[in-house]
């Protein structure tokens, strides 16, 4: 691992103690359960619009962005507006999945967390972000149960998280998460599987302000 990967994991190390001590009192839960396609009722007050990094994309980075994408499911993603590709590319990493309506579940669950500023300030991040459908694949009793417990959502959510921003040259091999854990992605090309619930990356090297982000099918649980 090199220096720059150990520096970003130190920080995001001693961000996410320091978000989660923020928003320990809270005792907001979610109050409804996500079908396909669906979102959660959210009740943190977490700002998707705040820490962000200092570096920010340019417009022809942002177009340059758009076309490195790669994946069938990249068809729904918004053609225009803050929730397409470019749009995306602008904002940091927790601000541009607000914007994205194929991850209102996963925005939920980052709020409930209180991870969206460990998230937006991170210096440099891999995401794997699971889809509202991905999320409808888990029993929606025990989608509520975990929203409602924050250490067993963060350890989820933070398994999703890799220092480093991963090119798709850079994806198949094994990588440690901000959970501890360690991921294994597979494949190549245009084709990819993450973790032992092998899922499937269905839109990749998405840009942000701040982060890389792979869509992916299914939920990986530590």
């Amino acid at each position: 691992m090199s220096m720059k990967t150990r520096t970003t994991f130190a920080a995001l190390a001693i961000a996410l103690p320091l978000s989660l001590a923020a928003c320990g009192s809270s005792t907001d839960t979610a109050t409804t359960s996500p079908g396909a396609g669906s979102t959660p009722a959210a009740t943190s007050s977490d700002s998707m619009t705040s820490s962000t990094p200092s570096d920010t994309m340019t417009s022809s980075e942002s177009m340059d962005a758009m076309s490195a994408t790669f994946g069938e499911g990249c068809a729904a993603v918004p053609k225009d507006g803050k929730g397409s590709f470019s749009g995306m590319a602008t904002d940091p990493v927790a601000t541009a999945a607000s914007n994205n309506p194929l991850l209102s579940t996963l925005v939920t669950a980052v709020k409930e967390a209180g991870l969206v500023d460990t998230l937006n300030s991170a210096p440099e991040i891999t995401v794997f972000a699971p889809t509202n459908d991905a999320f409808a694949k888990i029993p929606a009793a025990d989608l509520k149960a975990v929203l409602a417990d924050k250490p067993t959502l963060t350890k989820v959510l933070t398994n999703h998280v890799v220092a480093g921003k991963l090119s798709p040259d850079q994806l198949a091999g094994d990588h440690k998460t901000l959970a501890g854990t360690t991921i294994t992605v597979k494949g190549s090309g245009e084709n990819f599987t993450v973790g032992t619930m092998d899922a499937k990356v269905i839109c990749g090297n998405v840009m942000t302000a701040n982060a890389t982000v792979y869509i992916i099918d299914s939920v990986l649980l530590p």
